[in-house]
């Protein structure tokens, strides 16, 4: 075994599976390996993942001894759903007798569940009254069980009115269950919040998936361990962490989405700002994410239409990208997309190889149904081809030779003459309105995502990967007076981002008027549940929200698999933070001021800069990451014991009013080397219950950083 740790993460995609193996010191990469992705193999897409993972070691010469992180994401779970193939799925609903019983049943009984390819989970249902003098018991779940196999049931689902509060007829039935041999799906084990019929939804989706999940998990466990790799299978959370392979069979639904996911959290490790808006330029869609504060927005996935009680990534995708072809009529172009040349069967003119004589534009319908207007380009030879994203950003100079999207600049140009004539207008003005049309797709989703997670539109970094985001990234960044980004080794970010994520779990609970206690039960519950997924217990943080209008308490727990050492060599001292927050702040360093005096042993640095009426702020780590971007703010150092006051100080001094509504300020903590959020908090009250939890673990002396700011909105 060499002194070298190397972390492997494999990104599971629909045409290839790519695994990256990183140093876990300096992140380099220090070994790749792209197979194809074995949809059609016996054991499914495990096979493509073992390959992949055997290439990355023994061709760059990896030990298996030195691999201290392994994690892959998985399209298993949305492909499952996409098309189909999933089990039937017995719901035994449990809850109360007389009129409450009746609504239970009755909610718990929701039918087959429709998925957005239009085919359904097929679920039967059965219901057990839990009365004062006929209680649930082992032979009346024995008896449950039975009918829903005797149905065609081959998963069964536990969903209990207020199981939440206690889970032991739920775990009644998965024991049942498993004494069958029959796999079970605990409402519990995915949420604690209450919703009957959307708990019950649910268990039913992860039940249906568990079968084929359990199969691909067993055989990627089994060939790892074969492989001579001892630490823990991690799998991608759809909410950008990851989990142990243990709990993945257990709750295999919050898979979902991971594949965005994982290419997110790549594009995250390679921004040194805060605040952006993430795209993923495919040919034919994009997917595009928010990451705020440093953490990416995160929501409730929907299936079917109807909301489920899993974590996904907050991503919109939209058909427009890199090969989206172009549409016209009346002498103007009409609009870009959302067809691509690959579904049209059509090549990029900018990548055509051969000579481009006497080019005819030419309208068509790339599939039965669709307009007729879309433009492609006849040639002298017969040869067609069509115009793109792609074709007008090489054209207009935006893809340099060098980029992964370069390609025959004059080609290009030739072939969009013909359109350009039909519009009136040069080659380049042509170009950039086929752009323009392009970015109208773009626009709306970038402004609501700044208004929904109230980001200040100068603080919005564009952040782009896939082979497509030179297409549309920097005329978007133009037209928006953004700043923008092409990430380092786009083309494995996605694997790059599943080895890097960290290990995380969420505790949700309704707790109405939630005291400090309360708040440090559901942190501590949180805690021990990373930890259980293999997370070092100093490494674990936990933040907290509140949401005061649904009295929702959330516990997010994020920690690593190993304490990381420090390297000294990559420490960010106050002057070099500085010129890092000037960047950012987009002013020259002289004119920044440090907000809060550095002492020996600080890993946070505030730095702000005057900008008219308002104090920009910046926190930048030790490593030089840009850790909080906020308009207008202040930043005050205290101790512990004085927090008390200076907290309410601050509150005061950032709250303002707007349309006669009290605009509450964000607040961040920074304390023992950790950055906390606490953004969410509509009132002083509730901030300071959970600051005060927070300060449970340290000594009254010990020093702690305070930022406040102005919430702004677009």
């Amino acid at each position: 075994m060499s002194n070298r740790k190397v972390r492997v993460g494999i990104d599971v995609g629909g045409t290839h599976t790519k695994a990256v193996a990183l140093d876990n010191e300096t992140n380099e990469i220090v070994g790749e390996s792209i197979v194809k992705t074995t949809h059609d193999d016996e054991k499914g897409v495990a096979t493509g993942v073992i390959q992949c993972f055997q290439n990355c070691l023994t061709e760059n010469n990896i030990d298996p001894d030195d691999v201290v992180f392994i994690a892959h994401s998985t399209t298993q779970a949305t492909n499952a759903l996409i098309e189909g193939d999933v089990a039937k799925v017995g719901i035994l609903g449990m809850g109360g007798g007389g009129i409450p019983g009746w609504l239970a049943k009755n909610q718990s009984k929701i039918g087959d569940i429709l998925l957005d390819s239009g085919r359904y989970i097929t679920t039967t249902h059965t219901y057990l009254a839990n009365k004062r003098r006929d209680p649930i018991n082992e032979a009346k779940v024995k008896e449950a069980v039975s009918k829903l196999v005797d149905d065609g049931a081959t998963v069964i689902a536990a969903s209990e009115a207020f199981g939440v509060d206690s889970i032991e007829h739920e775990m009644m039935v998965k024991k049942e269950a498993d004494s069958r041999g029959v796999m079970a799906s605990v409402a519990s084990d995915i949420s604690k919040l209450y919703g009957l019929s959307r708990r019950t939804r649910t268990a039913a989706i992860n039940g249906s998936i568990l079968p084929k999940m359990m199969d691909t998990a067993n055989c990627t466990e089994g060939a790892v361990r074969e492989a001579g790799v001892d630490v823990p299978l991690m799998i991608m959370r759809g909410d950008g962490g990851v989990m142990g392979i243990d709990e993945m069979r257990k709750r295999p639904v919050l898979t979902m989405l991971s594949g965005p996911a994982a290419s997110v959290m790549g594009a995250l490790m390679y921004l040194r700002a805060s605040n952006g808006i993430y795209f993923e330029v495919g040919g034919t869609t994009t997917n595009i994410g928010v990451i705020k504060n440093g953490r990416p927005g995160v929501e409730y996935a929907s299936v079917g239409g109807h909301d489920t009680y899993v974590n996904s990534l907050d991503v919109k995708v939209q058909g427009v990208a890199g090969g989206s072809m172009v549409r016209a009529g009346d002498n103007k172009i009409v609009d870009v997309g959302p067809r691509s040349a690959h579904i049209a069967g059509l090549g990029y003119a900018v990548y055509y190889q051969g000579e481009v004589e006497e080019p005819e534009l030419e309208f068509f319908s790339p599939k039965e149904g669709d307009p007729a207007d879309y433009v492609r380009i006849k040639l002298k030879n017969g040869d067609r081809v069509t115009l793109t994203n792609s074709c007008a950003a090489n054209v207009l100079g935006y893809v340099q030779e060098g980029d992964y999207s370069y390609g025959n600049v004059e080609n290009a140009r030739k072939c969009i003459k013909p359109l350009a004539d039909y519009c009136g207008m040069t080659v380049e003005e042509c170009a950039r309105d086929i752009l323009y049309k392009a970015y109208l797709h773009i626009e709306p989703i970038i402004l609501n995502f700044a208004e929904k997670y109230k980001i200040d539109r100068d603080q919005i970094d564009l952040v782009g990967c896939g082979g497509g985001a030179k297409a549309l990234l920097p005329f978007s960044a133009e037209q928006l007076n953004m700043r923008y980004s092409i990430a380092d080794h786009a083309e494995v970010i996605s694997s790059i981002g599943v080895a890097l994520a960290m290990i995380r779990d969420v505790v949700e609970r309704v707790i109405p008027n939630p005291t400090t206690e309360d708040i440090r039960q559901i942190k501590k519950e949180a805690k021990e549940m990373a930890i259980k997924n293999g997370a070092v217990p100093e490494t674990v943080e936990v933040q907290i929200e509140i949401d005061n209008q649904t009295s929702k308490v959330t516990a997010i727990a994020m920690g690593s698999n190993e304490v990381q050492a420090t390297d000294l060599s990559l420490r960010v001292d106050e002057e070099g933070g500085r010129e890092i927050a000037a960047k950012s702040m987009r002013c020259e360093k002289d004119e920044v001021e440090t907000l809060v005096k550095v002492e020996e042993g600080d890993v946070l640095y505030i730095y702000g800069h005057q900008n008219k009426e308002k104090k920009n702020v910046r926190v930048v780590d030790h490593r030089g990451f840009v850790k909080v971007q906020c308009g207008d703010g202040i930043g005050r150092a205290c101790t512990v014991k004085d927090w008390e006051k200076v907290v309410p100080e601050m509150w005061e001094e950032t709250q303002y009013f707007k349309n006669e509504m009290a605009r509450t300020p964000d607040f961040f903590l920074g304390i023992g080397g950790k950055l906390l959020d606490f953004t969410s908090y509509q009132d002083l009250e509730t901030l300071e219950k959970v600051m005060r939890s927070e300060f449970m673990e340290f000594e009254p002396d010990d020093r702690i950083l305070l930022v406040a700011a102005r919430a702004e909105i677009l």
